[in-house]
Protein backbone atom coordinates (compact mmCIF):
# COMPACT_ATOMS: atom_id res chain seq x y z
CA UNK A 1 0.00 0.00 0.00
CA UNK A 2 1.78 3.39 -0.93
CA UNK A 3 0.28 6.83 -0.92
CA UNK A 4 1.84 10.12 -0.19
CA UNK A 5 -1.50 11.83 1.63
CA UNK A 6 -0.97 15.29 3.38
CA UNK A 7 3.02 14.17 3.78
CA UNK A 8 5.50 17.69 3.98
CA UNK A 9 7.66 17.37 1.32
CA UNK A 10 11.62 17.55 1.56
CA UNK A 11 13.64 19.82 -0.33
CA UNK A 12 15.22 18.01 -3.52
CA UNK A 13 17.68 15.62 -2.38
CA UNK A 14 21.47 16.58 -3.54
CA UNK A 15 22.73 14.00 -6.20
CA UNK A 16 26.90 14.96 -6.33
CA UNK A 17 27.50 12.56 -3.61
CA UNK A 18 28.11 8.87 -3.89
CA UNK A 19 25.79 6.50 -2.24
CA UNK A 20 25.62 5.98 1.15
CA UNK A 21 24.44 2.80 3.15
CA UNK A 22 21.82 4.26 5.75
CA UNK A 23 23.19 4.26 9.69
CA UNK A 24 20.25 2.37 12.01
CA UNK A 25 19.34 5.57 14.05
CA UNK A 26 16.52 6.04 16.99
CA UNK A 27 14.58 9.22 18.00
CA UNK A 28 12.34 9.47 20.73
CA UNK A 29 9.33 11.48 21.25
CA UNK A 30 7.97 11.92 24.93
CA UNK A 31 4.52 12.74 25.08
CA UNK A 32 2.71 14.34 28.49
CA UNK A 33 -0.73 13.92 27.79
CA UNK A 34 -1.94 15.25 31.36
CA UNK A 35 -3.37 17.87 29.30
CA UNK A 36 -6.09 18.21 26.99
CA UNK A 37 -4.02 18.94 24.21
CA UNK A 38 -1.10 16.53 24.20
CA UNK A 39 2.46 18.34 25.06
CA UNK A 40 5.72 16.80 23.09
CA UNK A 41 9.26 17.66 24.52
CA UNK A 42 11.67 19.36 21.91
CA UNK A 43 15.14 20.27 22.57
CA UNK A 44 16.88 23.33 20.87
CA UNK A 45 19.59 23.25 19.14
CA UNK A 46 22.78 25.02 19.78
CA UNK A 47 23.22 27.93 17.35
CA UNK A 48 26.95 26.74 16.42
CA UNK A 49 26.42 22.90 15.76
CA UNK A 50 26.44 22.18 11.80
CA UNK A 51 23.45 20.30 11.51
CA UNK A 52 20.16 22.18 11.93
CA UNK A 53 21.26 25.35 14.39
CA UNK A 54 19.02 26.75 16.19
CA UNK A 55 16.40 23.91 15.62
CA UNK A 56 13.96 22.50 17.98
CA UNK A 57 14.27 18.81 17.64
CA UNK A 58 13.76 15.34 19.28
CA UNK A 59 16.47 13.43 20.81
CA UNK A 60 17.93 10.63 18.67
CA UNK A 61 21.01 9.42 17.08
CA UNK A 62 22.89 6.47 15.91
CA UNK A 63 22.61 2.95 17.55
CA UNK A 64 26.13 2.09 19.31
CA UNK A 65 27.44 -1.83 19.28
CA UNK A 66 27.09 -1.50 23.27
CA UNK A 67 22.91 -0.84 22.81
CA UNK A 68 22.15 -4.31 21.76
CA UNK A 69 24.62 -5.72 24.83
CA UNK A 70 22.84 -3.97 28.08
CA UNK A 71 20.86 -5.28 30.40
CA UNK A 72 17.62 -4.17 30.49
CA UNK A 73 14.70 -4.31 32.90
CA UNK A 74 12.29 -5.72 31.10
CA UNK A 75 12.41 -6.78 27.16
CA UNK A 76 10.83 -5.16 24.36
CA UNK A 77 7.32 -5.87 23.86
CA UNK A 78 6.47 -8.71 21.25
CA UNK A 79 4.47 -6.67 19.51
CA UNK A 80 7.28 -3.60 19.73
CA UNK A 81 9.50 -6.12 17.93
CA UNK A 82 7.13 -7.51 15.49
CA UNK A 83 6.50 -3.96 13.80
CA UNK A 84 10.08 -3.57 13.95
CA UNK A 85 10.80 -6.43 12.24
CA UNK A 86 8.39 -5.63 9.68
CA UNK A 87 9.90 -4.00 6.04
CA UNK A 88 13.55 -4.41 4.09
CA UNK A 89 15.99 -5.02 4.66
CA UNK A 90 14.79 -7.93 7.28
CA UNK A 91 17.08 -7.61 10.26
CA UNK A 92 17.14 -9.84 13.55
CA UNK A 93 15.06 -9.44 17.18
CA UNK A 94 18.57 -8.51 18.62
CA UNK A 95 18.93 -5.56 15.91
CA UNK A 96 15.38 -4.73 17.05
CA UNK A 97 16.60 -4.69 20.58
CA UNK A 98 19.09 -2.58 19.76
CA UNK A 99 16.98 -0.09 18.19
CA UNK A 100 14.19 0.43 21.40
CA UNK A 101 17.07 0.42 23.55
CA UNK A 102 18.92 3.29 21.60
CA UNK A 103 16.01 5.34 21.72
CA UNK A 104 16.52 5.31 25.59
CA UNK A 105 20.02 6.21 25.30
CA UNK A 106 19.90 9.00 23.08
CA UNK A 107 16.93 10.67 24.79
CA UNK A 108 18.91 10.36 28.51
CA UNK A 109 22.18 11.41 26.72
CA UNK A 110 20.76 14.60 25.04
CA UNK A 111 18.15 15.68 27.38
CA UNK A 112 19.13 13.73 30.79
CA UNK A 113 15.96 12.49 30.88
CA UNK A 114 15.66 8.52 31.49
CA UNK A 115 13.33 5.54 31.06
CA UNK A 116 14.07 2.92 33.60
CA UNK A 117 13.15 0.80 36.20
CA UNK A 118 14.46 -1.15 39.38
CA UNK A 119 15.34 -4.24 38.83
CA UNK A 120 14.62 -6.92 40.94
CA UNK A 121 17.83 -7.94 41.59
CA UNK A 122 21.40 -6.34 41.92
CA UNK A 123 22.02 -3.98 39.28
CA UNK A 124 24.68 -4.79 37.42
CA UNK A 125 27.43 -1.76 36.71
CA UNK A 126 26.74 -0.06 33.50
CA UNK A 127 29.05 2.21 31.91
CA UNK A 128 29.88 4.80 29.19
CA UNK A 129 26.56 6.61 28.45
CA UNK A 130 24.56 4.12 30.74
CA UNK A 131 26.29 5.58 34.02
CA UNK A 132 23.06 7.55 34.98
CA UNK A 133 21.35 4.42 35.15
CA UNK A 134 23.30 2.60 37.46
CA UNK A 135 23.77 5.42 39.22
CA UNK A 136 20.46 5.59 40.26
CA UNK A 137 19.86 2.06 40.91
CA UNK A 138 17.82 1.16 37.15
CA UNK A 139 17.98 -0.83 34.47
CA UNK A 140 16.72 1.12 30.66
CA UNK A 141 13.16 -0.04 30.31
CA UNK A 142 11.70 -0.11 26.80
CA UNK A 143 8.52 -1.93 27.55
CA UNK A 144 6.40 1.95 27.42
CA UNK A 145 7.80 2.33 23.79
CA UNK A 146 5.70 2.38 20.69
CA UNK A 147 7.06 2.44 17.02
CA UNK A 148 5.71 5.67 15.27
CA UNK A 149 7.07 5.54 11.85
CA UNK A 150 10.26 4.76 10.08
CA UNK A 151 12.05 6.84 7.40
CA UNK A 152 15.43 7.04 5.57
CA UNK A 153 17.21 9.93 4.69
CA UNK A 154 17.14 10.24 0.52
CA UNK A 155 20.38 9.12 -1.30
CA UNK A 156 22.96 11.68 -2.20
CA UNK A 157 23.03 12.69 1.31
CA UNK A 158 26.74 12.87 3.01
CA UNK A 159 24.79 11.44 6.14
CA UNK A 160 21.76 8.58 5.49
CA UNK A 161 20.03 7.41 8.34
CA UNK A 162 17.35 4.66 8.69
CA UNK A 163 15.27 6.30 11.19
CA UNK A 164 13.09 4.32 13.35
CA UNK A 165 11.08 7.06 15.59
CA UNK A 166 9.34 5.72 18.52
CA UNK A 167 7.21 7.43 21.09
CA UNK A 168 6.86 7.05 25.66
CA UNK A 169 4.44 8.58 27.46
CA UNK A 170 5.87 11.63 30.18
CA UNK A 171 5.53 8.73 32.60
CA UNK A 172 7.67 6.71 31.86
CA UNK A 173 10.53 9.18 32.79
CA UNK A 174 12.24 7.66 35.96
CA UNK A 175 15.43 9.67 36.89
CA UNK A 176 16.70 13.36 35.76
CA UNK A 177 20.51 14.01 35.29
CA UNK A 178 21.28 17.42 36.27
CA UNK A 179 23.15 19.89 34.04
CA UNK A 180 23.01 18.05 30.78
CA UNK A 181 21.26 20.78 29.06
CA UNK A 182 23.17 24.79 29.15
CA UNK A 183 24.23 27.11 26.48
CA UNK A 184 27.18 24.92 25.79
CA UNK A 185 25.74 21.76 25.15
CA UNK A 186 24.40 20.45 21.31
CA UNK A 187 20.49 21.34 23.54
CA UNK A 188 20.59 24.41 25.12
CA UNK A 189 16.83 24.53 25.96
CA UNK A 190 13.99 21.78 26.44
CA UNK A 191 10.07 22.71 26.43
CA UNK A 192 7.11 20.59 26.76
CA UNK A 193 5.08 22.37 23.48
CA UNK A 194 1.54 21.60 22.59
CA UNK A 195 1.23 19.43 19.33
CA UNK A 196 0.37 21.58 16.47
CA UNK A 197 1.29 25.13 17.84
CA UNK A 198 4.15 27.42 16.36
CA UNK A 199 7.28 26.15 17.79
CA UNK A 200 6.77 23.19 15.66
CA UNK A 201 6.58 24.35 12.76
CA UNK A 202 9.93 24.98 11.80
CA UNK A 203 10.69 21.60 12.45
CA UNK A 204 12.40 19.47 9.92
CA UNK A 205 9.73 18.42 6.88
CA UNK A 206 10.06 14.91 7.65
CA UNK A 207 10.24 15.04 11.81
CA UNK A 208 6.62 16.97 10.89
CA UNK A 209 5.26 13.94 9.22
CA UNK A 210 6.39 11.87 11.64
CA UNK A 211 4.54 13.87 14.35
CA UNK A 212 1.34 14.38 12.19
CA UNK A 213 1.45 10.68 12.24
CA UNK A 214 1.96 10.59 16.11
CA UNK A 215 -1.11 13.38 16.44
CA UNK A 216 -3.48 11.29 14.42
CA UNK A 217 -2.51 8.24 16.49
CA UNK A 218 -2.93 10.26 20.01
CA UNK A 219 -6.23 11.44 18.54
CA UNK A 220 -7.71 7.69 18.67
CA UNK A 221 -7.54 6.79 22.28
CA UNK A 222 -4.43 5.06 23.92
CA UNK A 223 -1.45 3.92 21.91
CA UNK A 224 -1.65 0.64 20.52
CA UNK A 225 1.37 -1.76 18.83
CA UNK A 226 -1.60 -3.07 16.18
CA UNK A 227 -2.13 0.73 14.29
CA UNK A 228 -0.84 1.13 10.92
CA UNK A 229 3.16 2.22 10.87
CA UNK A 230 4.32 4.41 7.80
CA UNK A 231 7.58 3.73 6.23
CA UNK A 232 8.81 7.15 4.47
CA UNK A 233 11.27 6.61 1.87
CA UNK A 234 12.81 8.60 -1.08
CA UNK A 235 12.46 6.30 -4.77
CA UNK A 236 12.81 7.47 -8.24
CA UNK A 237 13.95 11.09 -6.94
CA UNK A 238 10.21 10.93 -4.88
CA UNK A 239 9.37 10.70 -1.29
CA UNK A 240 7.29 7.88 -0.87
CA UNK A 241 4.88 6.89 2.03
CA UNK A 242 4.34 3.13 2.73
CA UNK A 243 3.32 1.11 5.31
CA UNK A 244 5.41 -1.17 7.11
CA UNK A 245 4.02 -5.04 6.28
Amino acid sequence: MTGTGNVVREEKEADHHPYFRPKDAATLILVDRSTAIPKVLVGKRHAKVVFMPGKFVFPGGRVDKSDNRVPVAAPIPQALEANLLKGSPKITPSRARALAIAAIREACEETGLCLGRKSDGAVPKLEGPWVPFSEAGLLPDPSGLFLIARAITPPGRVRRFDTRFFTADASAITHRVEDVIHPDAELVELVWVEIGSEPLADLHPMTRNVLDELERRLATGPLKHDAAVPFFHFYGGKMKKDVLG
